[in-house]
Order: structure tokens, then C-alpha cells, then sequence
């Protein structure tokens, strides 16, 4: 609210003090008090001319300083703070006389304005502050001399018995130059007795405080009415007003009820900043988790009393730790908007979508769309298919989607919530970019989610001597020797038994745990790789793969170096994998990595390709040595010619930019003989190896092998 219209308000309850039954001591106390507040003044008080009109005394005072402002009798010639007109006497500016004064007083400031009784002088309204930064600016001295007037009007009654006649003029000058609108009107007929400039003049705050009034006349309890302040808003100014009523006895001793109308918008707009803040999510201008628990409760409940069904959709981006690992939080900040944004544009969800911390949101399907749910779902998979633009490149950030039904799985917020949550992790374990819907079979597998999460916390903090490291063969596709392999890891819980990567990978990766456990593979595949290679097969290599959040750490290529040195293993003969969808994302970053990597030795693989948003234009920017297309083209690749003939175009770009073609997952005779026939370089899959431990690879290997 604005200072003028704060003091309006404020003169507006001093007005009311008119018909105030206390002795005028009593009332210009409690003026006073409110001076001090309003103006940030240390004193106030009242100084009464004494009858001889030579002397006056401190009659009234409010405040903090000790009555030292204790004046006592003095001297009206003497007192050179007041004057016929109002004054302020500042300590810089003052003469000799009033620097002498105010030091007497212990003050720096002090304002003073005179108080007529009948056309004669008779008192002093004074203010004082001890503060050479009390500021006395037109807006304290203006209220300063309408409090004068008030105190005028007060003392004017007592002197004449409680009858306001004589001073009606005066009265209607301070009412016109309050700023809130005010009417008076006869308690009986409720005829219009008063109007003040403001509301004559102003129609809008004019049938505003009209129309509250006819409210109060027409209403049942009108004296509950009177007790309670409206609000109204205007659509012609776009203002809010507070109108509120007053019982007093007018000028002719008649009841009266006093309507004031007060702007209070500003007071409005804070109070819907406040709410808004409350509600919704300052980064993204979603609707908060708060507000989320609100709504999700009434749609609910609305939905039971109608027998309908709605859903809640809790989406997780994958792996967006990396792009604020990767870019800087500023360009994670604004993906979440690019996200946010497009949420809201799906049809159907616009008021319904909710961020509810970091990277997670909470879509709420009412039962209105619930029969669009499968489009919606379609709409949302669709958007994350695509790339984002940050910093002028393409960025690729999929989300994991949990669904659950209501009221079927559950009808209470919490609950229903945390089954989507439930939901959404399974699609995350099924290889995220994805969504599941909540079942039973779901929770279960939850449950073991926890208990996997608490024993992979124990295992990794003991030592990590639980999770053992399994080679697969990759076997040259021509001679069908193996020439190297991967190192995979697998976890022989003491817990809860042995898990395969499936089971524990996705877990690892989300708790933030796979950057020990993937140094921990590296390390184990480097010492083994020594070993072999000084045993009998120099130029053995082994592919390990290195996870993104591995890639994303600062110092990389500092900790693989130190591995490589520790385990004094021979650089060239170590293959380091990464995933396509961490190789096109930030290629100023990749390119920067991967070239710190080679000079250490290792030759570079690119993993999982055609699994993302494969791009030749990335391949041919990269510095790989190996390229590894991904099992789902293998899988029907006998049958598929779109798999052939991707296959085919992979194996004539890897001869131009000079890199060899390893074909993941082949399982069966005849893919092998079609993947031979296209020129791939490597094979690697059941057909010649599953993942076995270390002992058993080198019986199954190291050996001369019969024609298949």
C-alpha cells in the first residue's frame, strides 16, 4: 500500500475519534500515540497556552523520550520551536536560539503546528525525534496539520458540549482531503446525509459504498453487517475496495451509520503474489506439489460421488543430472521450462500439470480426459522423442512415466501418487524412455527395489567385493577367433544372490552408486587384461563400457589414467564404450573428453548405435575407432531389409572414416552368415559366448576353435 494511501486510512480511524466519549486528555493520548507510529517520530505532545497567554505547559504526550521533552512551565516568547504558522526546526539549520533549545531538549528535530479554540490560539501540536535523519518531508507535515485540525475539532466539541455544529466546515475540509471515499447516512431511513469530494465525484467508489450500504439496509442482520468489512471489486477502474461502517451521532445528534471506501489493491495483488508463490513453482510456473495435493483431493473425491475415473501420470527425466553435470544448472533450468511448457501445451492437461521438485512432474488426467488417456500418454512419449535446444544444439532428454487409475488402485493423494511413483521406477528398470502402468506385480517389485537399494548401499561402501566382473567373447567375423571381449559386471549379493545388470544397473545409476561400481569394472577388466596380455596373447583387448555418469565427472580422463598406471596394464589393448545418446549430446564436451581419452592410449567405442537419434553427421565428427549397432537391428535382421540395409550403410561409412563394426546380440546361424556377407568386422552374442567368469572364459577361449 502507498504511504498516502496508508496515512488516508490512518486519518480516516482518527476521524472516527470525533465522537470519542473520553475527556480530551484521553483521546489527544491516543492521537498522539498514533502520530508517533505513522510519522517515525521518538515524542509527541500537546503544549496548552495558559490563560495569561505568556507561559504554556506539556499537557499530553506519547512517545519514547523521557519528558524531557519533561518541559515544565515555559515561556511562550522563549519556546522558539512554535510559531504562528506551522514550523520545522531541523539542528543543521536552526539559529542559535533554537540549536540551544532542541540540545536542552536532547532532540534534533522537531515539528510543530498551532491548534485554534474559537478563532484563538490555544495549543501546539509538536513532534520530536532525536535522529538528524528524521526526515520531516510535505507528506509528515501535511498529516501533521490534519491531525492538528482533528485535535482542533476534539477540543472544539468539548469546549461547546459535544456539539460538532460550530465546527462543520472544519469537519467537511478534513473529510474531503482524506483519500477513501466516504458517505454518511441516516441509520433510521437510511438517507444520504454526507458525501465527501471523493465520493460526489468519483462514480465507480460512489455506487460502490452505495451498493454495500443497500446491502446492509436490506440484509437480515444488520448490525452483523455493520461489524463486517466487504470487499468489492470494480471491473470499470480494475481497483479492489474495502468498504467499512461506523456507528456515530452526526452534527444534530441523530444515529448515523459512516460507509468508507478504501483502495486496497495493492493489498489485493500482494495477497495474490503470496498465494501465487504458495501454489506454484517459481522456475517453471507449474502448479507446486501443495496445490497438486489440493486439486488431486477434490478431483478425486469428485470423482467417486460420480463414479468416473481419472489417472495421475508421475514423469522422471532420465538421466538429467547429466545435463546439469554437463551444461551448468542455468541450461538445466531452462530445459525444465522447454519441458514444462510442452506439458501444458498437450491437449487436455492445461491447468493440470505440476512440478513437484527437481526433475520430477505429476500430471493429473481428470475424469473428463480419462477416456483420452492413450492419446495423451502418445502426446507425452512423443515430445520427449525429439530434441531439446539448449545453447543452440540439439539436446536428446527422455522421461521415465509412471500411471496409476483412480479410484480403482486407491482414493487417497498420497497413496495414489505414490503408486504412479511406484509405476514410474519400474519404467526406469525397463530401460527408461518409457512408461508402465501400476499393478500389484509393481509394488512388489518395488518392495525388492528397496531392499536391492539398501544391500547395493552396504556392498559398495564395504568394498565393493561383492559385484564380479564376466567377459563375453567378441570374436573376428572371418577367422571366428576371439580376439577380445567385454567385460560385464554382475552383482553375487550375499543378500539376496546373484543379479544379472538388468536387475541392479538402472538402481546404481539413479542412486548415483555406478561411478564406484564402473571404476571398480575398469580397474578389475585393466588387471585382467595384463595378465592375459602377458600370458601368452599380446594383443588381446578388452571393451569396457563406461557409464555417462562416469563420463560426466570432472576429472575423467585423470581417474581412467590413474587406473591404467595402477594397474599397469597396456593402454592400446583397453577399448573404452560409450552410449550414443551421451556421444551426441554436448559434442563440444564429447569431442573434448574422447580426445583425452585417446591420448592415454585406449581406442574408443561407440556403443548401443541406432538405439537413439542415430546421426552420420555425429559419426563422421567423432573420433571412434569401433562402432557397435545395437541388438534390436540384429534381433530380425534375416527378415528385416530395413535392418540389412541399415546395417549395410553403417558398414560402408565405417570403411570411409576408417572404423571397424562390431554386430551385438547374435544368437543365431544365420544372422551370423547374413552379418558376414554384409562386411561387419566382429561378431559378439550367445552364438559364440555368453558373459562368464574370467577362469571360464580363458578354458572356452584361449584356444584354437573348431569350425562352427
Amino acid at each position: 500500500m502507498s504511504s498516502d494511501k496508508k496515512r488516508n486510512l490512518e486519518l480516516s480511524e482518527i476521524v472516527h475519534m470525533l465522537e470519542d466519549s473520553g475527556t480530551f486528555v484521553e483521546v489527544a493520548q491516543r492521537i498522539l500515540e498514533r502520530v508517533v507510529s505513522e510519522t517515525g517520530a521518538d515524542s509527541a505532545g500537546i503544549m496548552q497556552i495558559g490563560a495569561d497567554g505568556r507561559t504554556m505547559n506539556m499537557i499530553v504526550e506519547a512517545g519514547t523520550i523521557k519528558k524531557a521533552v519533561d518541559i515544565g512551565m515555559v515561556d511562550v516568547q522563549e519556546f522558539v520551536l512554535c510559531s504562528e504558522e506551522m514550523k520545522h526546526t531541523h539542528i543543521d539549520s536552526a539559529t542559535d536560539s533554537e540549536k540551544k533549545l532542541l540540545n536542552r531538549l536532547g532532540v534534533k528535530t522537531a515539528v510543530s503546528a498551532p491548534i485554534h479554540i474559537n478563532n484563538m490560539k490555544a495549543m501546539y501540536l509538536l513532534a520530536f525525534s532525536s535522529s538528524k535523519d528524521f526526515e520531516a518531508d510535505d507528506r509528515i507535515t501535511d498529516y501533521i496539520s490534519d491531525v492538528a485540525m482533528i485535535i482542533h475539532s476534539i477540543a472544539q466539541g468539548k469546549v461547546i458540549n459535544n456539539s460538532l455544529i460550530s465546527s462543520y466546515e472544519v469537519l467537511q475540509k478534513i473529510l474531503d482531503n482524506i483519500g477513501s471515499g466516504i458517505i454518511v447516512c441516516s441509520k433510521a431511513a437510511g438517507k444520504i446525509l454526507f458525501e465527501n469530494k471523493i465520493a460526489a465525484n468519483v462514480q465507480y467508489i460512489r455506487e460502490t459504498i452505495r451498493e454495500c450500504l443497500k446491502e446492509v439496509f436490506t440484509g437480515q442482520d444488520t448490525q452483523g453487517m455493520i461489524r463486517t468489512p466487504m470487499e468489492r471489486y470494480n471491473t470499470e477502474s480494475g481497483l479492489w475496495f474495502e468498504v467499512k461502517f461506523s456507528e456515530l451521532k452526526w452534527i444534530d445528534g441523530s444515529e448515523v451509520i459512516v460507509a468508507t471506501a478504501a483502495d486496497i489493491t495493492q493489498k489485493k495483488k500482494n495477497q495474490q503474489k503470496i498465494e501465487y508463490q504458495a501454489h506454484n513453482d517459481f522456475l517453471t510456473g507449474l502448479y507446486n506439489r501443495m496445490k497438486c495435493e489440493v486439486d488431486l483431493r477434490k478431483i478425486i473425491k469428485k470423482a467417486e460421488r460420480d463414479g468416473l475415473k481419472g489417472a495421475v501420470l508421475f514423469i522422471d527425466l532420465d538421466d538429467f543430472k547429466h545435463i546439469n553435470d554437463g551444461l551448468g544448472h542455468q541450461y538445466g533450468d531452462i530445459l525444465l521450462q522447454q519441458i514444462a511448457a510442452g506439458l501444458t501445451g498437450v491437449p487436455g492437461l492445461r491447468g493440470h500439470c505440476y512440478r513437484m521438485g527437481g526433475d520430477e512432474f505429476v500430471i493429473i488426467v481428470v475424469p473428463e480426459q480419462f477416456c483420452n488417456l492413450e492419446r495423451i500418454v502418445t502426446n507425452i512419449t512423443a515430445m520427449f522423442n525429439k530434441p531439446w535446444y539448449l545453447m543452440e544444439t540439439e539436446y536428446f532428454c527422455t522421461m521415465s512415466m509412471g500411471i496409476s487409475i483412480f479410484p480403482d488402485n486407491s482414493v487417497d493423494v498420497h497413496e495414489i501418487t505414490r503408486m504412479a511413483d511406484v509405476a514410474m521406477y519400474e519404467a526406469k528398470r525397463s530401460g527408461k524412455n518409457g512408461y508402465a502402468y501400476y499393478s500389484s506385480n509393481t509394488e512388489n517389485s518395488t518392495a525388492k527395489r528397496l531392499d536391492i537399494e539398501n544391500n547395493m548401499r552396504q556392498a559398495v561402501s564395504s568394498g565393493i567385493d561383492e559385484f564380479v566382473v564376466f567377459y563375453q567373447p567378441v570374436v573376428d567375423v572371418n577367422t571366428q577367433k576371439c580376439t577380445s571381449c567385454e567385460a560385464l559386471v554382475r552383482w553375487d549379493s550375499k543378500a539376496m544372490g546373484f543379479m544379472g545388470p538388468g536387475e541392479f544397473i538402472p538402481l546404481a545409476e539413479y542412486l548415483g552408486l555406478i561411478t564406484s561400481i564402473g571404476d571398480y569394472v575398469l580397474e578389475e577388466a585393466c588387471r585382467r587384461c595384463r595378465i592375459w596380455n602377458e600370458n601368452g596373447h599380446p594383443d588381446f583387448h578388452i571393451n569396457v563400457n563406461l557409464s555417462v555418469v562416469q563420463l560426466l565427472q570432472k576429472n575423467v580422463v585423470n581417474n581412467i589414467a590413474r587406473i591404467i598406471e595402477k594397474t599397469g596394464v597396456n593402454p592400446k589393448n583397453i577399448v573404452l564404450e560409450i552410449t550414443e545418446s551421451f556421444a551426441i549430446n554436448d559434442m563440444q564436451r564429447v569431442m573434448g573428453i574422447i580426445e583425452g581419452l585417446k591420448k592415454l592410449g585406449p581406442r574408443i567405442a561407440l556403443d548401443d548405435f541406432g538405439t537413439g537419434y542415430s546421426s552420420l553427421n555425429y559419426i563422421k565428427q567423432l573420433p571412434l575407432d569401433i562402432i557397435k549397432v545395437d541388438k534390436t537391428f540384429i534381433d530380425d535382421i534375416v527378415d528385416d531389409e530395413y535392418a540389412q540395409a541399415f546395417v549395410k550403410l553403417i558398414v560402408d561409412l565405417s570403411k570411409t572414416i576408417g572404423t571397424r563394426i562390431v554386430a551385438e546380440g547374435v544368437e543365431h546361424k544365420e544372422q551370423y552368415e547374413l552379418l558376414k556377407k554384409l562386411g561387419v568386422d566382429y561378431i559378439q552374442g550367445f552364438y559364440f559366448g555368453k558373459p562368464v567368469p574370467a577362469n571360464i572364459f580363458e578354458e572356452n577361449n584361449f584356444k584354437e576353435r573348431v569350425d562352427l
